[in-house]
């Protein structure tokens, strides 16, 4: 393994010992129980089986059978998530067939980031992980359960079902995937139209038909944002069947695969033939299988916010600096949008998560002495699933990438550092996903021009105000300010400026995720502005440079300046904005008590 990975695996161990220690010791102390079942009085025991049909509860109460809870993010105003409307029934079906039993435990709310972007919905987006990982355990704590399905693909929904299922450690998880729509309008010419609307070429028409002809059908949004690098993230963990992350949700395969997690988790329940309860399983190793995955892919900067959460959530503490240290020594092997002009089907095509798994187990990048919900410990997620029949079985992949153009093996990689860096200097901390953004662009020193909105910014750009070089500070964007939303709105505009040839950077405490581009974007600055953090002390005209190179992000103004300077208030008209409207009132007590990005937007500690 290299020397790297090692290091800061230890370093993540030893910080974590106590904490680790003391998660693992209740997770064996829920294993030692009796189970549901035979531990409750009567009544619960009548409560909990009583819509089952008969043969189910003699199965589950007098044969004691093993019976699996489903946790379900189903709800059909994500594509993503609108073909698990009938998987309960699929799994139901294959359970039965193995002598086990199956109850939906519940369902977890789901919102699309697609359709609240740039409105007053994303500012519950960040705080919905933590609202799923909470409906999680309710569906969980009736506590009957021998193992649990989780049915989630997108942005918020599978953090928060991991977050929720780790702190129900002694149960074994297999994640259920719902797999990509068809490719549409490519991710590139979507762009272009998104940028022509944003300068007025094209009207609404042309931009909602080029949408509309992306955003077409069930399934997985295309580009690799957030919502597909969870995927990629949990083959890279051994959470799912191997291969099933990025399979069309009408295929066949599809609900082989399905059917396939359903024999996976009873294989590794207790009493099964390989117990692994998820709680043991997502050890410090895995979660920096993740890490590197998520690197070599150039997937989301979300996951610098969600992965610090869900590591906590199994008593395992990393930051931005682990990230930072395991990019530098990662190569990047994958091109896929907005890291590239490929979409996730192409990159399946290619190899798909099993050629990029394979490539870093065999260069030394991943550990592969990890436990998975898979027979075969992790390498046997560097395979690709095919059915025969009613059969599955695991072919090895090819040698070499179906095309080098988006993807490639550890030893001719695109780059030889991963797809996101870690920035400080004066203006504190964050993160930028460099691997959209080209080479001359990395580097941008220009004066800034500071915002408290994206509302503000956008009505600049209409008015011709931005017609230079500049920096856009963007503040009081951070999770306590309003819940840290994302300003993919603000992506059309910036990219227009920079088309233009003007040097563009982005600097601001709010988030870009997987579909930060080619404009240069200093994202999650922490510590945000309202907690007095050093953004809420730039003014107009002070000199940026944003330097993805050396990884740092300063204020070019006189240290002694600087220091006496008074960190600006956000406006009472917008923190009244910010506490009220479409719900917001109800999440109040979360921005009050949320922790910092670097520390997970945590809001349960």
């Amino acid at each position: 393994m290299k020397p790297v990975l090692i290091e800061v695996t230890q370093r993540i161990r030893e910080r974590s010992a106590a904490s680790r220690a003391a998660y693992l010791a209740r997770v064996q102390a829920a294993i030692d129980r009796p189970r549901g079942a035979d531990r409750m009085g009567c009544a619960n025991v009548a409560h909990a089986f009583a819509a089952l049909p008969a043969n189910d509860k003699l199965r589950v109460v007098a044969e004691r059978a093993p019976n699996i809870g489903v946790v379900t993010a189903y709800n059909d105003m994500l594509s993503a998530h609108q073909p698990y409307e009938g998987f309960p029934a699929v799994i139901r079906d294959e359970a039965r067939k193995l002598g086990a039993t199956t109850q939906v435990a519940g369902g977890v709310p789901a919102m699309c980031d697609g359709v609240t972007q740039g409105l007053p919905g994303m500012e519950l987006s960040l705080f919905s992980r933590d609202t799923i990982a909470m409906g999680t355990a309710i569906a969980l704590t009736h506590d009957v359960f021998d193992a649990a399905l989780l049915l989630g693909v997108c942005d918020k929904i599978v953090p928060g079902l991991l977050i929720g299922a780790l702190h129900f450690g002694h149960l074994p998880c297999v994640f259920v995937p719902a797999g990509p729509m068809s490719s549409g309008l490519s991710n590139t010419e979507k762009s272009k139209v998104r940028e022509q609307f944003a300068q007025g070429l094209v009207g609404r028409d042309k931009l909602l038909e080029a949408e509309s002809a992306a955003y077409h059908s069930s399934g997985t949004c295309t580009f690799y944002g957030t919502a597909n690098s969870n995927q990629m993230l949990l083959e890279a963990m051994g959470l799912h069947v191997p291969g099933a992350a990025f399979v069309h949700p009408l295929a066949g395969l599809r609900e082989a695969l399905t059917r396939e997690a359903v024999r996976s988790v009873l294989a590794i329940r207790k009493g099964g033939a390989r117990f692994t309860p998820i709680g043991q399983l997502v050890d410090e190793r895995v979660i920096v299988n993740a890490m590197v995955a998520l690197l070599a892919t150039g997937g989301s900067t979300n996951h610098l916010i969600h992965w610090v959460a869900v590591a906590r959530a199994a008593g395992i503490l990393i930051d931005w600096t682990d990230f930072g240290d395991l990019s530098r020594a990662t190569p990047l092997l994958a091109r896929v949008y907005p890291n590239g002009s490929a979409d996730v089907n192409q990159f399946q095509a290619a190899g798909g998560p099993g050629f990029v798994i394979r490539e870093l187990l065999d260069a030394g990048f991943m550990h592969a002495d990890v436990a998975t919900v898979a027979e075969g410990g992790l390498r046997a997620y560097g395979a690709l699933p095919v059915q025969e029949g009613a059969a599955l079985r695991w072919n090895a992949l090819p040698g070499k990438s179906g095309d080098a153009s988006v993807l490639r093996s550890a030893a001719e990689p695109f780059s030889a550092e991963g797809g996101l860096k870690l920035l400080t200097g004066n203006l504190g901390r964050s993160v930028i996903k460099v691997s959209a953004v080209p080479d001359d662009r990395h580097v941008i020193e220009a004066p800034a021009r500071v915002f408290e909105s994206q509302e503000s910014l956008l009505a600049a750009f209409k008015a011709g105000e931005l017609e230079r070089d500049l920096v856009a500070v963007v503040r009081f964007q951070g999770p306590r300010a309003n819940g840290m939303p994302e300003l993919h709105k603000l992506t059309p505009p910036l990219a227009v400026l920079q088309g233009k040839g003007f040097k563009v950077a982005l600097v601001t405490d709010g988030r870009m995720s997987g579909a930060s581009g080619k404009v240069p974007a200093a994202i999650h600055v922490s510590p945000e502005s309202l907690a007095a953090g050093p953004l809420a002390r730039v003014r107009d005209g002070d000199r940026i440079r944003l330097d993805a190179v050396a990884g740092t992000l300063d204020a070019l103004v006189d240290a002694a300046e600087w220091a006496a300077r008074a960190p600006a208030k956000i406006s009472d008209a917008a923190a009244e904005t910010n506490a009220h409207g479409l719900g917001r009132e109800l999440f109040g007590g979360l921005r009050r008590n949320v922790l910092s990005a670097e520390e997970g937007a945590i809001t349960w500690l």
